[in-house]
């Protein structure tokens, strides 16, 4: 894959970073199933640090390398090809995800007080969406996390669940409704609440099969929690409009990283198919096992192009850019899994063993397919968008011909 088209420091930092990720991380990665300890990720963020790679998508003036979020991909995807190589160069979901929203939406003040450390590694954080059954999940309008009015700032109560990144995190991005007042809209608030507030808690673990996430994915309690006004992110009310600015690119960032590690899966596929032989000649040159390798370099490139598509709309028109993000989300979430999947049928019964990483790339991007909003609730926002989007077009009098589509007025 060649990124002709990149600026030049942008290409520089996608070669430092393929440089760092292969002559540095890969050799720290922990064994299949176990996940990066804290110690690690301390000296690789720091060689990252050193290496001029750390936190590549966060503005200069906040710490990171100032790449713009249309050039994100190619250093992304370089940073995924080890399944730890986002917690190292500090580019790892939630946390990149939260760095993006505070950018975008946050004061000055608050920028300070927590983008600053999150730029930095010094604080991880968490973002308090999803809820237990019947409360947000799939649906965020069913939020039941409420939060009141009282002097001097808020009160909030609410139960979260799948927290990713709780464990550990010095703040949690908390999402939950407020009722309309002094000029403000019914809807949902963002609110910054530190961890160390004595009415928000980490619960119960929620056991996954993945285990790249630092900091798991577990419950969080929220009882008679105190935030003053100065914690509110953005305007009360406009919560659900902000987790867009969050949640398009989030989507996308995962489909960055996790295509570089789909690329990591064929590499090791390739390896193996041209070493070993099988009926008088090597692997890679069986019609089946080609048909899996070409297939695979398919689903690559395409997954690779509707990022870029949806990297540069993201840039330019957001809203339009959120709703292809949920297009990508699909295609790649899919496409990435078949890839390791097919890696691991090319490797055979060492595919599926702890002696290859591949089993546990699998777990990896798995939950992918749900995290982020399942892919069928996806699918379902996409088809009712292209209902919408042609009836806006019958309306204003276009109309299909044959294998053309015309205008109204057009002869035909």
């Amino acid at each position: 894959m060649t990124f002709n088209h990149l600026p030049p420091e942008v290409s520089e930092l996608r070669e430092r970073t393929r440089r760092f990720i292969r002559e540095v991380v890969i050799d720290a990665e922990p064994a299949p199933g176990e996940r990066l300890d804290q110690a690690t990720r301390d000296r690789l963020q720091a060689a990252a640090r050193d290496a001029g790679v750390f936190a590549p998508h966060v503005p200069k003036e906040y710490g990171g390398q100032g790449v713009s979020i249309e050039h994100w991909s190619p250093v992304l995807q370089e940073a995924g090809y080890s399944p730890i190589g986002p917690s190292a160069l500090n580019c790892m979901a939630p946390d990149e995800g939260n760095m993006h929203l505070l950018n975008v939406i946050a004061t000055e003040e608050q920028k300070q007080r927590y983008l600053v450390p999150l730029a930095a590694g010094d604080i991880r954080s968490c973002f308090g969406m999803t809820e237990p059954h019947p409360g947000a999940g799939s649906d965020p309008a069913a939020l039941r996390t409420k939060a009141v009015r009282t002097v001097g700032g808020w009160i909030v109560n609410g139960h979260k669940r799948f927290t990713s990144g709780a464990v550990g995190a010095g703040l949690c991005i908390v999402m939950a409704r407020t009722s309309a007042g002094d000029g403000s809209p019914e809807g949902a608030t963002m609110f910054l609440v530190d961890m160390a507030n004595p009415g928000i808690r980490v619960g119960e673990a929620i056991h996954t099969i993945d285990r790249s996430i630092d900091g798991g994915h577990p419950h969080l309690y929220l009882k008679d929690c105190f935030v003053s006004d100065e914690a509110v992110l953005g305007e009360v009310g406009l919560g659900f409009r902000y987790a867009q600015v969050r949640l398009g690119p989030a989507r996308l960032t995962h489909c960055m990283r996790w295509l570089g590690l789909a690329h990591r899966s064929l590499d090791i596929a390739l390896d193996r198919a041209g070493r070993r032989e099988l009926f008088g000649g090597p692997v890679d040159s069986l019609g089946l096992a080609q048909n899996l390798i070409a297939d695979s370099v398919i689903d690559i490139e395409t997954s690779d192009a509707i990022i870029a598509k949806t990297a540069a709309l993201l840039h330019t028109d957001p809203k339009a850019g959120s709703a292809m993000s949920s297009i990508a989300k699909v295609h790649c979430s899919e496409a990435i899994f078949r890839v390791v999947d097919r890696a691991i049928q090319i490797c055979g019964g060492d595919g599926v063993s702890s002696g290859l990483p591949l089993a546990q790339y699998l777990n990896e991007v798995r939950p992918f397919r749900i995290y982020d909003g399942p892919n069928e609730t996806h699918k379902w926002a996409i088809a009712r968008r292209a209902s919408a989007n042609r009836g806006t077009a019958l309306k204003t009098g276009e109309r299909y011909l044959g294998d053309a589509v015309v205008g109204g007025d057009g002869g035909e």
